[in-house]
């Protein structure tokens, strides 16, 4: 964060943008680079639950259950409170759990990068980090029952079928700033 430059927006209370959307749909690489651009911390919920856990997401799958993982993220979400102006990407079901949707509403808004999956399945390359995907129908499953999800629970929905990363980020990074939230 650069204080003195008045290019930056200051924010009162606890102003997160939470990305949310299908698996693969570029959320930590966005959070990443528009947290480069407008000096602003970025965080992942998947990272911060396999910190809590001690084990990746995976393994926690495998030994514990999806629902020893939904738990941590909703712990790790709740830990968020205490910081300021987070760039959050968010993993793909964090929308399975009300309390999830509930916390990010109340910490800031909730952007969804709605795409297609036949998109989301080309740009996942490692599947054993994604341990609720399974098969090809499973996959599809999967989104037909989240993309719901995301959009009620989207303040803001940005439309990434058919264009670039650089364009999307464009885009998101523009519309975040002209409302005020960069």
């Amino acid at each position: 964060m650069v204080p003195n430059d008045s290019r930056y927006v200051v924010h009162e209370g606890c102003d997160h943008i939470f990305f949310v959307g299908f698996l693969g749909a570029g959320k930590s690489t966005l959070a990443r680079n528009l947290g480069s651009l407008f000096h602003r911390p970025n965080v992942d919920t998947d990272r911060i639950a396999e910190r809590l856990l001690g084990k990746p997401i995976a393994r926690v799958f495998a030994e514990d259950g999806e629902d020893a993982f939904r738990a941590a993220e909703t712990r790790g979400l709740s830990t968020l409170f205490a910081k300021k102006s987070l760039l959050v990407s968010c993993g793909g079901g964090i929308v399975e759990c009300q309390r999830n949707i509930e916390l990010m509403h109340q910490m800031g808004i909730v952007v969804y990068l709605d795409g297609d999956l036949a998109d989301s399945m080309r740009q996942i390359k490692n599947t054993v980090r994604r341990p609720d995907l399974g098969d090809a129908r499973q996959a599809e499953e999967l989104y037909c029952h989240r993309r719901p999800l995301y959009e009620a629970s989207a303040d803001i929905r940005i439309d990434i079928r058919n264009k670039s990363f650089e364009q999307v980020a464009l885009e998101s990074g523009q519309l975040l700033w002209e409302k005020g939230l960069l």
